[in-house]
């Protein structure tokens, strides 16, 4: 059964449907959260489908959404490092690993424009990315 918490703009929510994976909507300590059910990582990655939290600025939508935190941990197939994942966020009493991934002022935040499904695409893109980086 979904958990809502608290409610999405709608074309927050309809892209969340659209993804055909279960989602909630968490608070918890008063933090909010989104929470994508099994989703599909691309390849190169272990495991292949994880929980996706998300969490949803004070302010937000005109507030930047930012980082992604993945449940299990995500590793490499190839045995390599990944940068900037050593943090740890507790959501709903477990460990979840941090992707410390940020907007850049070539690719800024744009009230209005971006959202909850441009950050989804954003985090598609480097999680694609990190197979693209010279070691």
């Amino acid at each position: 059964m979904a958990r809502r918490d608290f409610r999405l703009p709608a074309a927050d929510e309809a892209f969340l449907d659209s993804l055909g994976v279960a989602w909630d909507a968490v608070q918890e300590g008063g933090v909010q959260w989104t929470i994508l059910r099994q989703y599909r990582l691309p390849p190169g990655y272990m495991p292949e489908q994880v929980d996706v939290a998300i969490q949803i600025s004070a302010g937000y939508p005109d507030a930047a959404l930012d980082m992604a935190f993945f449940l299990p941990h995500i590793r490499r197939v190839d045995g390599r490092p990944i940068p900037a994942t050593d943090g740890r966020v507790a959501v709903l009493g477990a460990a979840w690993q941090q992707w410390s991934r940020h907007r850049t002022g070539a690719n800024p935040w744009i009230p209005g424009e971006d959202d909850l499904a441009s950050h989804v695409h954003y985090m598609d893109a480097w999680l694609a990315a990190e197979f693209e980086r010279v070691r």
